[in-house]
């Protein structure tokens, strides 16, 4: 596959700053500076296929007080579509801007990228943003492998990121529906969610996810858990050393009796079901001789 140049650095590459700062241009449209004009802003819409879906109400409404008093100072990037302008990058700056009630808004025209280049710019501007949520971010790279064809490498090269990243990004699209629901609105992190891939059932995965939120639980600790829960149950056999599981049990409750009798640690360490040996702890001479004394005396 071909690769046009400039996408893999950024935006800054797609902005021209040329100095021209004229008042007029056509169409009712005003140039600002370069390729930059002023247009409607009731005339530009944005792009169905952003892959940013989520905006932080906050957020918007401290950019829209600074829009009142500073404007838009990045252009906003846009290409023409039958009547109005759909917008490729600053989908944000435009809600802002019309929280802050601007008639107009800066736009550069960019109508000879195409499909694959929109969607990458669109990518580009919220990853160099830190604007995409882990599932958003996933959900893009997965759309330039799938529509555009493209390795998991060229992805990489193309948000300037490491092939792992983009992996693991890719790796969050195997959750529960509703697990990444619970990532989206980070009630869990990318960590705790990567952690619940080593789980391949959905509703366990969900269950877990919530446990973490319940238990307030840290990566670690999903990890720890997981890992015991997944562990290979031993033969009752082996984990008893053979011996039957109710003997175990009575043997238990004598080592109680002995050790409240005697005061100390006791323990019956059965071989089979007939043989084994009875373990009575001293920690000093004079506490042999009682333990022997209370022996003879009781036994």
């Amino acid at each position: 596959m071909a690769k046009r140049g400039g996408l893999g650095r950024g935006l800054d590459s797609l902005i021209v700053t040329k100095e021209d700062k004229s008042d007029k241009g056509t169409k009712g449209e005003v140039t600002i500076s370069g390729d930059a004009i002023k247009v409607d802003i009731n005339k530009v819409e944005p792009n169905r296929n952003q892959p940013r879906k989520n905006f932080n109400e906050d957020s918007l409404s401290e950019l829209s007080e600074s829009i009142k008093i500073h404007g838009v100072i990045t252009p906003l990037i846009v290409v023409e579509r039958d009547g109005f302008y759909e917008i490729v990058a600053g989908e944000r700056r435009w809600r802002a801007s019309k929280m802050a009630g601007k008639k107009d808004i800066p736009v550069i025209i960019r109508n000879d990228l195409t499909e694959q280049e929109i969607l990458e710019i669109s990518l580009i501007e919220n990853t160099q943003r830190d604007d995409l949520n882990p599932i958003e971010e996933a959900q893009t790279y997965q759309r330039l492998i799938e529509e555009f064809h493209m390795k998991q490498d060229e992805v990489a090269e193309r948000v300037s990121k490491a092939r792992p990243t983009i992996a693991n990004a890719l790796r969050l699209l195997k959750l529960d529906v509703r697990v990444q629901n619970m990532l989206i609105d980070e009630i869990i992190t990318s960590g705790h969610a990567r952690a619940l891939l080593a789980m391949d059932d959905g509703d366990k995965q969900y269950e877990f996810a919530n446990r973490i939120l319940d238990e307030h639980m840290s990566v670690h600790d999903v990890e720890k858990e997981i890992k015991r829960l997944q562990a290979p149950k031993k033969p009752e056999a082996e984990t008893t050393g053979g011996v039957d599981p109710k003997l175990l049990i009575i043997y238990r409750d004598l080592e109680e009796k002995l050790k409240q009798k005697l005061g100390t640690k006791v323990e019956i360490k059965a071989k089979d079901n007939q043989k084994g040996r009875l373990e009575i702890e001293y920690y000093s001479q004079d506490e042999l001789e009682k333990l022997v004394d209370t022996l003879h005396e009781n036994y």
